[in-house]
C-alpha cells in the first residue's frame, strides 16, 4: 500500500470522525447526549457542538410549545348536570434528562401521559362546579384551576402546561333536547301572561273610551237640549212679540202661510169645508169675491 492511499484512507477516516463528532442545535431545539443508551449531558445553547464519536449519540427535543387535543368526554358536574367537555393543553419540554428517563425520546409519548392527567384534572375541578359556572365569567377561573393541577403533576415528566382551554362544553343530546323543551314551554308561558296582561289592558282602555263616550254624549245632548230649549223661548218671544205689535199682520201671514202648504202644487190634500168656513176667511175679504 503506498502512501497516497495510506493518506486518503487516513482523510476519509479524519471526515468521519469530524461528521461524527460534530453537530448543531438548532435555535428549536434541545439536545440530549447519551452513551450507550445511558444520558449524559443536555444542551440548550444553539450552535456548532462535539461529541465523542461513534460512542455518543444525539437526541434532539423539541423546546417550543406543543400541543395535546383531548377527545371530548362526558362529566358529571356539581349540580349532577352533565357535560361533554372538549378541551386542549399547551405544553414544553423544560427538563430534557428527566423528560428522557420518564417518558422516553419521542415526544407523543407524553400526550399519552397528559391523556390521564388532564382527565382526571378536569373531573375534580367540573366535579365541583354548576353548569352556570362553566357557562359563565367563572369559566377563566376554572381554566386556570385546570391548569395549575396538571402542571404540578406534569412536571414530574419534564415539562411545563402553559394553559389549558375547555375549547367546547356541550350537554348531551338528550339533555339538549329537555333543556329546549322546558326553554319553549317558559316562552310560551311568558307569552300567555304578555297577551293576557295585554288583553287586560285593552278591556280597561276601552272602558275608560266607552265611559268617556258616554259623558261628552251626555254632556252634548244636556248642552243641546238647553240651546234648543233655549231657541225655542227665543221663537217664542219674537212670534210674540210680532203678535202683539201688529195682531192683524200675523193672523194674516199665519193664514198665507197656511194656504202655501195646504195647496202647494202638487199636493193631493183634499179639504171639504163650508164656503163660510174661518180658514177661508181672507178670500172673502179680496175684492171682488162675494162675501
Amino acid at each position: 500500500m503506498n502512501r497516497l492511499t495510506i493518506a486518503l484512507v487516513a482523510a476519509v477516516l479524519v471526515v468521519l470522525t469530524a461528521a461524527s463528532s460534530l453537530f448543531t442545535v438548532q435555535q428549536t431545539q434541545q439536545v440530549l447526549i447519551t452513551q450507550f443508551g445511558e444520558p449524559r449531558r443536555v444542551i440548550q445553547e444553539p450552535g456548532l457542538h462535539v461529541k465523542v464519536p461513534f460512542i455518543q449519540s444525539v437526541i434532539a427535543l423539541d423546546r417550543r410549545l406543543l400541543d395535546y387535543e383531548a377527545q371530548g368526554e362526558e362529566l358529571i358536574l356539581n349540580d349532577q348536570r352533565r357535560l361533554i367537555v372538549d378541551s386542549f393543553t399547551r405544553f414544553r419540554i423544560t427538563d430534557p434528562l428527566l423528560f428522557f428517563q420518564t417518558v422516553g425520546v419521542q415526544e407523543n409519548g407524553i400526550r399519552g401521559r397528559l391523556a390521564s392527567i388532564v382527565s382526571s384534572s378536569l373531573r375534580r375541578v367540573l366535579g365541583s362546579e354548576t353548569l352556570l359556572n362553566v357557562l359563565s365569567a367563572g369559566r377563566l377561573r376554572i381554566m386556570n384551576e385546570i391548569r395549575n393541577q396538571v402542571n404540578r403533576e406534569a412536571k414530574s415528566f419534564g415539562i411545563e402546561v402553559a394553559d389549558v382551554r375547555i375549547r367546547r362544553a356541550d350537554l348531551p343530546e338528550e339533555n339538549t333536547q329537555a333543556i329546549l323543551s322546558r326553554m319553549q314551554s317558559e316562552r310560551e308561558r311568558v307569552a300567555r301572561e304578555a297577551r293576557a296582561e295585554g288583553e287586560e289592558q285593552r278591556a280597561r282602555i276601552r272602558a275608560l273610551a266607552d265611559r268617556d263616550r258616554t259623558v261628552l254624549l251626555a254632556e252634548a245632548t244636556a248642552q243641546a237640549d238647553v240651546l234648543r230649549g233655549q231657541g225655542e223661548q227665543e221663537s217664542i218671544r219674537t212670534f210674540a212679540d210680532a203678535f202683539q205689535r201688529d195682531p192683524e199682520f200675523f193672523n194674516f201671514w199665519r193664514s198665507m202661510q197656511a194656504y202655501r202648504e195646504a195647496f202647494a202644487e202638487g199636493g193631493e190634500t183634499r179639504l171639504l169645508l163650508s164656503p163660510d168656513n174661518e180658514f177661508f176667511r181672507f178670500f172673502r175679504e179680496l175684492p171682488g169675491v162675494p162675501r
